[in-house]
């Protein structure tokens, strides 16, 4: 499972689905822009090192991907690996979850039309322009689409991922 970082990610949008995961037994690579490089948490909650940059990355190496929000995915959206993994992942049917903001590296991957989802209300707009149909719930799962609002939803978040993942065909 690939994690996304960036800097100003929300600390309780990354570090939530993080433990869940890992305590679940998922193995996570965080994935950021530069391996090895530190990213900090908006008003400098945590930091998280970076396990192998986004263009090194290959999608058929990870079960699903988790997109944290924060002010990171404005960051993420312009970073073209980070993008391209998120497209591949959707063409592919894999799990892709964003929380908050991360709604917003969708948009740019152009993997919305169509869709049912949550996000930051401030983006809802954006979702509705990129052809997806905003809804107002902790989480939605439409398909291989997971997303939730804000940090008070990452438990539930954190709990459709486990689920997703364990609908996932083995290898």
């Amino acid at each position: 499972m690939a994690l996304f970082v960036e800097d100003e990610y929300d600390h309780r949008e990354l570090s939530g689905p993080l433990h869940a995961l890992r305590e679940a037994g998922a193995t996570v690579s965080i994935v950021g822009p530069v391996a090895g490089a530190e990213y900090k948490g908006k008003r400098g909650e945590g930091s998280v090192t970076a396990d192998l940059a986004a263009g090194t990355a290959r999608i058929q190496d990870f079960d699903a991907i988790v997109i944290p929000g924060g002010h990171a995915p404005d960051k993420m959206r312009m970073r073209h690996a980070m993008v391209d993994l998120v497209r591949d992942a959707m063409q592919r049917g894999k799990p892709v979850a964003a929380i908050c903001h991360g709604a917003s590296v969708l948009i740019s991957a152009n993997a919305l039309r169509g869709r049912t989802l949550t996000c930051w209300p401030s983006i809802a707009i954006d979702v509705k322009n990129a052809g997806g149909l905003y809804v107002d719930k902790p989480v939605v799962e439409d398909g291989n689409l997971i997303t939730s609002r804000k940090p008070d939803d990452v438990p539930l978040f954190s709990e459709a991922i486990i689920r997703a993942l364990a609908k996932q065909p083995p290898g």
